[in-house]
């Protein structure tokens, strides 16, 4: 993938979480919060999100799917052999309890497989970026790029995974949407590992911090759809990491027909 688009998404992850914390930070706004046809809570922060990535991304060569875009037909979608895929706000529960963890999402996938994904995590101003044959770093404290290039985005980063050093087998696990199995998953890993420890976290955070050695394993028993999961896959991947289908030696798989993912874990690569 070109530079050019990769810093396109860069930026346009900063931007629209500069937009989210405008309206989170503000005391007066009420978040204008609506109803999805799943249930799911929709904010004018996740609109307004939405419309500076969609703008920001316009004058690349891929088309954009995103959880707040329209619906597009199968038949359309299929003919996109490189595409983003991007939540505008992963993690609307949790601007909700406004307790910081939600992130912006945007991926670059070809032919089914994300090769590209950048995360911020607005609140803590931090910034995951995972590309294929490149590697996967996190910049802290970063709100803006400021014409920095790649090579110098990546040179004040700290490439993932980090030395991550903890004695313990470490679970991370969604603060929203637990379920039985995931207890289940949980206990099996205590009567097989002499520690466990369990991290609850909410949004697209989950995978980055397998990705970045603080976790080793993220169970994911729950529905989840592409836009959760694509970009925090690319940096996975990028950083030596995988996400399997519950089960399985297969990965997720982006751009199908139906946009909803399988139960998956997030681990090291098996070899």
């Amino acid at each position: 993938m070109e530079q050019r688009y990769i810093l396109k998404a860069i930026d346009a992850a900063l931007a629209a979480g500069e937009n989210i914390l405008s309206i989170y930070n503000d005391p007066a706004s009420d978040f204008q919060i609506e109803r999805k046809a799943d249930n799911s809570p929709l904010t004018i922060a996740d609109r307004a999100a939405h419309e500076t990535i969609s703008r920001l991304l316009a004058d690349t060569p891929f088309p954009l799917l995103s959880e707040e875009g329209k619906a597009i037909p199968f038949a359309e979608r299929k003919t996109w052999n490189d595409l983003w895929i991007v939540d505008p706000l992963d993690g609307t529960k949790e601007f909700i309890k406004r307790n910081g963890e939600f992130t912006v999402n945007i991926a670059w996938v070809q032919k089914g497989v994300p090769r590209m994904g950048v995360i911020y995590v607005p609140v803590k101003r931090v910034l995951y970026v995972g590309i294929e044959g490149i590697g996967a770093y996190r910049l802290s404290d970063v709100t803006s790029r400021n014409g920095a290039s790649l090579e110098e985005l990546t040179a004040r980063a700290v490439r993932l995974p980090m030395e991550a050093e903890h004695d313990r087998f470490v679970i991370v696990a969604s603060r929203s949407h637990s379920t039985p199995e995931t207890e289940k998953y949980i206990e099996e890993a205590r009567a097989s590992h002499r520690a466990v420890e369990l991290i609850s976290s909410g949004s697209s955070i989950k995978i980055c911090l397998v990705a970045e050695g603080t976790a080793d394993v993220y169970p994911r028993f729950a529905p989840t759809m592409e836009w959760d999961t694509a970009a925090g896959h690319a940096i996975a991947r990028a950083a030596g990491r995988e996400v399997y289908r519950a089960g399985t030696d297969t990965p997720l798989e982006y751009n199908k027909e139906d946009l909803l993912n399988p139960w998956f874990i997030v681990e090291p690569k098996r070899l």
